[in-house]
Order: C-alpha cells, then sequence, then structure tokens
C-alpha cells in the first residue's frame, strides 16, 4: 500500500506493466479485484491499477495493428489517444472521480465498503469521461492521425509491353513504348474526364456535349491527386526508365522518337495536372447559382470533352496517315476558343454579370484549359502518327507551327 498521488503513479504504472505482460486487462482487473478483496491494496491503490490497465491494454492494439494495413494502424492509434486523454484526466481529478462513484454507489445500493463493485462503477465512470472527452475531438483526431499515417498509394498500373526481351530491339522498342503510352492516356483519358465531372461513356457517345455538361450538375468525386498516384506516375516512371536504358542502342533518329514518346508521355501528365488545378473552382461554379459562371464553366468542361471525343476519332483512323493531320483544326480552334474566352469574360465583368473573384478563377481556369488542349494536342501527333518512321516525319513536317496557326487567324479574321 503507497498513499496519495506517489502512490497513484506507482501503481498506474504497474498496471501498465501487468496488462503488458499478461495482454489482457480482463486479467489485470481479476488481479486487481483480488488484492482488494483481500486488502493486500487500498481502494485507492487499485483505481490508480485500473487506470493502468486501461492503458496497457493500448499495448495489444498496437502490437496486433502492426501487421495490420494503415486504417488498423489509425485505429490502434485512435485506442492509445482515447485511453491516454482519459488516463490523464482520471489521474488529476481521481479523488473526485471517487467521491462521484460512492454517490453513484449510495444511488444504486452498494454498500461503502463493498470496493469490488465500487471498482466496477469506477471503470464505467472512466470510460463515459473518455467518451466525453473526446466526442467533441473526433474530427480533429481522425485528421491528425490521416496526416501522421498517410495511406500509402500503390501504383495499380503496371506496365503491359516494357520488358527486357524488346529494349535489344530498337523499332521494337519503340513501338512497345508507343503503346505503353498509349496505355498511359488511356488512364489519364479517365481521371481528366471525372476531372471535368463528365462520364467517359458521355464523351465517346455522339451525344450532343453542350447538353451533356448543362445536364450534368453533379459534382463527381474523385481525388485527381490519388488517381494521379494510382494510376499514372508508376507508369510513366517506367516509360521514362525504359527509354534511358532503350536510346543507348539506338540510331540517332530512332533515338529521337523514342524521345519524342516520352515527352508525349510528359504532355499527359501536364494535362493532368492543369485540370487538377481548375478542378476546385469547376466543381464550385458547375453548381452555382449564377447562371453566367455556371454557363462558362459548362462551355469549357463541353469544349475540353470533344477534345477528348475528337482525340479518339484520331487515334481509332490510326490506319489512315492524313488522320493526324486533323488535330490542326483543333490548333486552330484552341487559339480561336482562347480569344473567344476573353472577349466573353470582359463583357461579363463590364456587364457586372459575375464579381470580380468569380472573374479571376475564370480567367486561370480558361488558361488551364488552353493548355490542357494543347499538351493533348501535342501528345496526339506524336502518339497517334502511325507507319514508318519517314511518313511520320512526313505527317509533322506538313502540320501546322504556331506562325501557320497565327497566319490562318489573321486571314479568318480579315475575312470577318
Amino acid at each position: 500500500m503507497v498513499a496519495g498521488y506517489p502512490g497513484i503513479l506507482l501503481f498506474t504504472l504497474i498496471g501498465v506493466f501487468a496488462t503488458v505482460v499478461m495482454q489482457s486487462s480482463h486479467a489485470t482487473l481479476v488481479i486487481i479485484i483480488t488484492a482488494l478483496a483481500a486488502q493486500q491494496i487500498t481502494y485507492e491503490n487499485a483505481l490508480a491499477l485500473a487506470i493502468g490497465a486501461n492503458i496497457g491494454t493500448t499495448i495489444t492494439a498496437i502490437l496486433g495493428s502492426m501487421s495490420s494495413n494503415v486504417q488498423g494502424k489509425r485505429l490502434a492509434g485512435a485506442h492509445l489517444v482515447f485511453n491516454m486523454v482519459t488516463a490523464i484526466i482520471a489521474i488529476i481529478f481521481l479523488y473526485q472521480i471517487a467521491d462521484g462513484v460512492d454517490w453513484v454507489s449510495s444511488v444504486v445500493g452498494i454498500a461503502a465498503d463493498d470496493y469490488t463493485l465500487k471498482l466496477a462503477v469506477f471503470h464505467s465512470i472512466f470510460n463515459i469521461i473518455g467518451i466525453l472527452a473526446m466526442l467533441p475531438f473526433i474530427n480533429t483526431l481522425v485528421n491528425f492521425l490521416m496526416q501522421r499515417m498517410p495511406e500509402k498509394v500503390v501504383s495499380v498500373a503496371e506496365p503491359k509491353y516494357l520488358n527486357d526481351s524488346v529494349i535489344e530491339l530498337p523499332d521494337t522498342a519503340i513501338e512497345a513504348v508507343r503503346k505503353e503510352t498509349l496505355h498511359l492516356y488511356d488512364n489519364a483519358f479517365a481521371i481528366i474526364a471525372h476531372g471535368l465531372s463528365l462520364h467517359r461513356h458521355d464523351i465517346v457517345s455522339d451525344k450532343d456535349l453542350d447538353e451533356v455538361a448543362a445536364e450534368s450538375t453533379k459534382v463527381m468525386p474523385i481525388d485527381i491527386d490519388a488517381e494521379y498516384e494510382k494510376n499514372v506516375k508508376g507508369l510513366y516512371s517506367e516509360i521514362v526508365n525504359f527509354t534511358s536504358r532503350a536510346q543507348s542502342t539506338m540510331e540517332p533518329e530512332q533515338a529521337d522518337e523514342l524521345f519524342a514518346l516520352r515527352a508525349a508521355g510528359r504532355d499527359i501528365v501536364e494535362a493532368i495536372k492543369d485540370t487538377k488545378h481548375m478542378h476546385k473552382n469547376l466543381s464550385q461554379y458547375i453548381v452555382s447559382d449564377n447562371d453566367h459562371i455556371r454557363a462558362e464553366y459548362n462551355r469549357i468542361r463541353s469544349y475540353l470533352g470533344s477534345v477528348l471525343r475528337r482525340l479518339g476519332v484520331v487515334q481509332q483512323e490510326g490506319d489512315d496517315p492524313t488522320s493526324v493531320l486533323s488535330l490542326d483544326i483543333m490548333k486552330v480552334e484552341m487559339e480561336e476558343n482562347d480569344t473567344t474566352v476573353n472577349g466573353t469574360l470582359e463583357s461579363l465583368i463590364r456587364d457586372e454579370s459575375i464579381t470580380p473573384h468569380m472573374a479571376t478563377s475564370l480567367m486561370n481556369d480558361a488558361a488551364y484549359a488552353y493548355d490542357v488542349t494543347k499538351n493533348l494536342v501535342q501528345m496526339g501527333e506524336v502518339l497517334f502518327a502511325t507507319g514508318m518512321q519517314s511518313m511520320k516525319d512526313a505527317e509533322r513536317l506538313i502540320a501546322l507551327d504556331d506562325e501557320d496557326i497565327a497566319e490562318v487567324l489573321e486571314r479568318d479574321s480579315n475575312l470577318l
């Protein structure tokens, strides 16, 4: 028997140790009740032992969580925090809680000297205190544990075509990288589409995308960062690694083609990142009560959906050497669309149809939409070119460059 707070702290530690050794708080409580009934410890010591048993039982949960996933580890962490906070409160206010136990015991008819039942009452009050203390902070605890124990995102996108058996054959290696980059684009397509809150099946269908965007007012839940880590980043890393190893055995022209394909992969990644940048505002404004801002963001969704649709058409017509040249039309439209957005934006601001904050968001997101289109078109020019190397070079040679596009836009402006 040890009296006062030194005894409380000592027997709390003994309770922790006993529970850790026996891996059972129930066994510790049985020993406590037996020792208390035999008057080997005081009632005050028994309460401290019970507090220690509740702390010690968290060790069992922690040991069990070591082979569990991150959710199990978070739960064990929550268990530890819950019991530690409750234990600290119970130790500080032990004598006041003991008075509360006496009052409850008298109300329910427990004798004043029936310390074993009073210990059970204390254990119940201990847990109630923990619930009342932690309930307002559940969300804070969840956020804390999620930050401290982030879920490791494992890439589920494995390379389909890259392997060491093809790396020694330059033409075969180039074709393997092209197919793998197509695989990368297929994964990115879904991320970009859902980032625009559009269904993939609507994009590849014959539906009017303006109507689809106007009617689909529900924001699709998507974590673009998580989807990128899971379905794109690992795959793109494998492509980069493979091209770095494969180019050492290639002729300069072949190495250039390989690097062009790697750049196409980079364009895909950049398109995803640009989509992520405008996703927050887009999710907010497509459900806005302001008809003007909602219409402008739906127009961005419809436009980017049409870009994805037409790229799919070019991809399907890959056997036609001239199909990739249809991307020139998209280049011109991209520049025209950018000009149109700027004009519309000025009109909306002048008429006070949207707030300055909305205008800033729309200006930034229109720029992101422009970058998404530009990156995807650049990707398509490389990725969807087929046939012999000389044919690919010819296709790219006659494709419009920035100067050509500027001339086309100027001529169209003069005609108007």
